[in-house]
């Protein structure tokens, strides 16, 4: 099972970075999400996480889990939730600037916008 979990977590980690370092701007926001799951998964997995057992201390209970991962993991979705807005956001921003939706630095641009201008 372990093997299982480690090779789901390497295999989002792989495609999310794989489309975070593309040169369009959808493919880096389904890549961060991607990343983001890895994350998450990776915090449930090294939470040790446990079936039928209280997450708090009470009297009588021997066996409990520690809810500090769920927590993690809560504040983490939020967190990446947040953060795909913004990029959504910035990535709209850019589209409606630049009329495309590649992400090029200034001067690429502007030498392909002006090859562009030239064929008209």
């Amino acid at each position: 099972m372990e093997i299982l979990v480690a090779s789901g977590i390497g295999v989002l980690t792989m495609v999310g970075l794989y489309l975070v370092l593309s040169r369009h701007s959808f493919p880096v926001i389904i890549g961060t999400t991607f990343l983001s799951y890895a994350v998450n998964l990776f915090l449930f997995a090294m939470g040790r996480l446990s079936i039928d057992k209280a997450p708090i201390i009470t009297k009588g209970v021997t066996d409990y889990t520690d809810p500090l991962p769920q927590a993690l993991v809560l504040t983490a979705i939020v967190i990446s939730f947040g953060m795909t807005a913004l990029v959504v956001v910035l990535a709209l921003r850019g589209f409606l600037e630049t009329g495309t939706e590649r992400l090029e630095n200034g001067e690429a641009h502007r030498r392909a916008r002006a090859r562009k201008a030239e064929r008209r």
